[in-house]
């Protein structure tokens, strides 16, 4: 009776192990702003062409439903189905919601500002079940804001020291750049957007200097970055994207007046049709 006892519970422990086994995570379409049709075009084809079910998230934006709508117009002509789901911090985790991401082959988060929509999704059911669709394969995309919210050490654009409206990011120095906590879906990395077109450096600088365990990808307007399972991206897009890796650099300091300085710095400038191996840290050939 016992070793029958103690071979039930061994297959039911190789189930769950085979279980998680087949658990793959997803893809990332991460889109740095002003996304153009090459790049949705590749988003409803990772999405299943003529069988996707995308679903539009657009609470970062301020006028949620004409861009829901605008996107979902996008992914209709591009021969996907699509459907937009806008809720508040207190609707998120209503059972209409959830059933929303029932059968979705993806998830696309728009733009607009960033900490909206961590405000109203941080700690739900409703992100633990995006996590859930993208940890057993799903794909989920974002732009702008939508892209800023994947890495967990989120760049919220706004600054606390300097106060001057007119002079973005002029300098690099400690505790400028506000960061909060992202969704997390890359861990090792700090994600920019519109990087090029609104002059960024200076802030990706500022946030990775502070964070040096962790890898910066800026990515600018018009380009888009698909992460796989292995760690490893693809730069899709008309324009460029950086990678700043501060982690083997040395002589982090700082002078009286709170300026950053580091050295041994590595930067990539990456185009279309390049590869990036995070785990490495080197492009690959």
């Amino acid at each position: 009776m016992i070793k029958k006892f103690l071979f039930v519970v061994l297959l039911t422990c190789l189930f769950f192990y085979a279980e998680g086994l087949s658990q793959t995570k997803g893809k990332l379409v991460i889109v740095g702003g002003v996304q153009v049709t090459s790049i949705m075009k590749k988003f409803v084809e990772l999405a299943g062409g003529s069988n996707a079910k995308i679903i539009v998230i657009p609470n970062a934006g301020s006028y949620p439903v004409e861009s829901s709508l605008e996107q979902v117009e996008e992914f209709t002509e591009l021969g996907a189905v699509s459907d937009y789901l806008l809720f508040t911090r207190e609707t998120a985790d209503a059972d209409s919601n959830l059933k929303k991401l029932e059968n979705v082959t993806a998830v696309f988060f728009l733009g607009g500002d960033q900490s909206d929509l961590t405000r109203d999704m941080l700690g739900t059911k409703l992100l633990a079940k995006v996590f859930e669709f993208y940890n057993n394969g799903g794909l989920v995309g974002g732009t702008s804001a939508g892209a800023a919210v994947m890495s967990e050490v989120m760049i919220t654009g706004n600054e606390l020291i300097n106060k001057d409206s007119t002079r973005n990011f002029i300098t690099i120095e400690r505790g400028n750049v506000e960061t909060k906590q992202g969704f997390g879906f890359l861990k090792s990395v700090i994600i920019d957007q519109h990087f090029l077109k609104r002059k960024r450096h200076n802030r990706t600088m500022s946030t990775l200097i502070e964070h040096p365990n962790l890898i910066g990808v800026a990515i600018d307007e018009s380009s888009a970055i698909v992460v796989y399972p292995d760690d490893t991206f693809e730069v899709i897009g008309d324009n460029q994207v950086l990678v700043y890796d501060p982690t083997k650099s040395n002589n982090i300091r700082e002078d009286s007046k709170g300026n950053l300085g580091i050295s041994e710095l590595k930067l990539h400038v990456l185009i279309n049709g390049d590869k990036f191996n995070l785990k490495t840290g080197r492009v690959i050939e």
